[in-house]
């Protein structure tokens, strides 16, 4: 791990969440809200193991053509970057999102842009840190798979545990992670899979990093996110020492 230099949480913040610091995921297994979970977090995902390894769906979803790519181009050019909640987002009006209201996400192209730009969205709404109005529709019309009622089941049930006083319903606070990179594991217009790379605040202003394997699939017009095996972001995750062997988000995910 690399000592911290840009990601910072502050000293005295306090949130319902800062207890979880050490359990947080996203990515997600990562890291949004302060801690580590799959990106690397506090966002949701409890944090992977000591011993990076990703563990594999035991049948992943088949490709459903022969117009397979083993590494996409996506270019950056036109992609703005905004905040969201911390953790600052990609955005494109060729490739999407094209619909952000009520803080969701959707709509997105056809494209290796718009699939990556789905996984990164996706991902970081699945998660418990921004409450109930945002990842149970994001988890309910987004996510598919076998293991989707489990991932919306545990996810309610990490919120519930993170909230301690707050009334329910309301956000966890802000995250504190940065995304990174990615790299493509295969790309058709049915079917993606991509290895998204998140760092963010360890102890001792450590930065720790995670990457996370997320799945979609072309389903009624729109990405969908396979949900992770086992319900649980931790299976699709482990952790990294660098993002190095990536392709780097511009500015490391600040933006140009």
């Amino acid at each position: 791990m690399t000592r911290l230099s840009r990601i910072t949480r502050p000293r005295k913040a306090h949130t319902a969440g800062s207890s979880a610091r050490r359990t947080g995921g996203l990515l997600l297994t990562a890291i949004v809200g302060g801690g580590l979970v799959g990106l690397a977090t506090h966002l949701t995902l409890p944090a992977p193991d000591p011993t990076p390894h990703i563990t594999r769906a035991s049948t992943p979803p088949p490709l459903l053509d022969q117009l397979v790519v083993a590494a996409p181009p996506v270019s950056f050019a036109g992609m703005t970057w905004r905040d969201y909640h911390g953790v600052t987002l990609p955005y494109s009006a060729a490739d999407g999102p094209h619909s952000t209201g009520g803080d969701l996400a959707s709509g997105f192209a056809r494209t290796p842009s718009g699939a990556l730009l789905a996984a990164v969205h996706v991902a970081v709404r699945a998660n418990a840190q921004w409450g109930p109005r945002v990842f149970e529709p994001t988890i309910t019309k987004q996510v598919i798979g076998p293991d989707a009622p489990t991932l919306l089941a545990a996810t309610r049930q990490l919120y519930d545990k993170r909230r301690g006083k707050l009334r329910d319903g309301a956000a966890l606070g802000r995250a504190y992670v940065v995304l990174e990179g990615f790299r493509w594991q295969g790309y058709s217009p049915d079917t993606a899979s991509l290895d998204l790379v998140s760092a963010g605040p360890g102890d001792s202003d450590m930065t720790v990093r995670a990457v996370t394997r997320i799945q979609l699939q072309w389903q009624n017009d729109d990405w969908r996110v396979i949900a992770p095996p086992g319900g649980t972001w931790s299976g699709a995750a482990a952790s990294i020492p660098s993002a190095d062997g990536y392709i780097r988000f511009p500015k490391g995910g600040g933006g140009s």
